[in-house]
């Protein structure tokens, strides 16, 4: 018999990742040394236009790409429209921080963006809660380091790890930037997948657009598996996810039938939704080997599963039995 491997102990500490065979980047005194892009020199231009101050042009030191810090009028600056609401909390710990130390040390991400009324606003995808405890406190302007590429700013979002996001915070973020960037090209789902993550976040964020309490806990593993990115331009394949939305959400309502007739039969259990879902789950004991069923197979198993389900036959005993995800908390 092979060698069992001892098991970790638990609180033992994990390993450090090693570190890359050879430097890469730029040294120090390579971050000023090169003449400025156009590009740039024409963002410096459009910052004092709007005005702003530009402190500086730099390199930074990975992949060599150029940024403006400037100090910008505070009113001027914005959240992206797409991302997460502000933690009250951490504005108000921030607003103390920043007060007691008579100083703001941490500048904001942003980039300049030209609206469809003519005036130049800045989103920040990374830095508004430190702009929520400026404008708070009275500050006149704030400095930020200026990303002269304006698609970055969903790349930023898309990389901000700063706080954990929750499955709605991740798919609201997510359709809110999908929303904004069908209105600019005819790109593909499939250019933005850095950005969106996976597929079946788009089509949950429709549900809790729709439904801010919407159980989408329940049903992401199996959109996961079987909701693909569209090969459409934004613009078109929105119409395609919003009827896969409603889809979901119909199904869902005939679940939460299911799920108060046994709730009605004495059952209660924060595992009652997923144990219904989790039963007329037509991926669960799919082989490996199968070929993958379509979105639109999936739901259509689901939904003729879950209105052939049968609570009267349903025990105790094997909701005992069942494991899963509770209910996600209403929000």
């Amino acid at each position: 018999m092979p060698e069992k491997k001892p098991k970790k102990k638990p609180g033992a500490p994990r390993k450090r990742r090693k570190l890359a065979g050879q430097s890469v980047g730029l040294a120090a005194k390579e971050l000023a040394t090169a003449s400025l892009p156009n590009v740039v020199e024409e963002l410096q231009s459009a910052v004092e236009r709007d005005g702003g101050k530009v402190l500086t042009a730099y390199r930074e030191p990975y992949g060599g790409k150029w940024l403006v810090m400037a100090a910008l009028p505070i009113d001027q600056v914005e959240p992206t429209p797409y991302q997460r609401n502000l933690s009250d909390a951490h504005v108000r710990k921030l607003e103390g921080v920043i007060a007691k130390l008579g100083r703001f040390l941490d500048p904001i991400i942003v980039v300049r963006k030209e609206s469809k009324d003519s005036q130049t606003r800045y989103w920040t995808p990374n830095g508004n809660h430190r702009l929520s405890a400026m404008k708070t406190l009275g500050a006149k302007s704030i400095v930020a380091i200026v990303v002269p590429e304006t698609t970055t700013a969903y790349q930023i979002l898309a990389l901000n790890t700063e706080k954990a996001h929750n499955l709605r915070e991740r798919a609201l973020e997510v359709i809110k930037m999908y929303q904004e960037l069908a209105t600019l090209d005819e790109a593909t789902e499939e250019t933005y997948a850095l950005e969106f993550e996976e597929a079946a976040l788009i089509t949950l964020g429709l549900c809790y657009l729709e439904n801010g309490r919407f159980s989408g806990g329940a049903y992401h593993p199996i959109l996961r598996r079987s909701d693909q990115f569209i090969k459409k331009s934004l613009h078109s394949a929105l119409d395609t996810r919003r009827e896969r939305a409603k889809t979901l959400m119909d199904l869902d309502k005939t679940v939460v039938e299911k799920v108060d007739a046994l709730k009605a039969k004495g059952l209660t259990s924060p595992y009652l939704k997923s144990f219904v879902v989790a039963r007329i789950n037509p991926i669960r004991f799919r082989p490996k080997d199968a070929a993958p069923l379509s979105f639109d197979e999936v739901m259509d198993r689901m939904t003729k599963a879950a209105e052939k389900l049968n609570v009267e036959k349903i025990r105790v005993e094997d909701l005992a039995r069942s494991g899963g995800a509770p209910e996600e908390p209403s929000s």
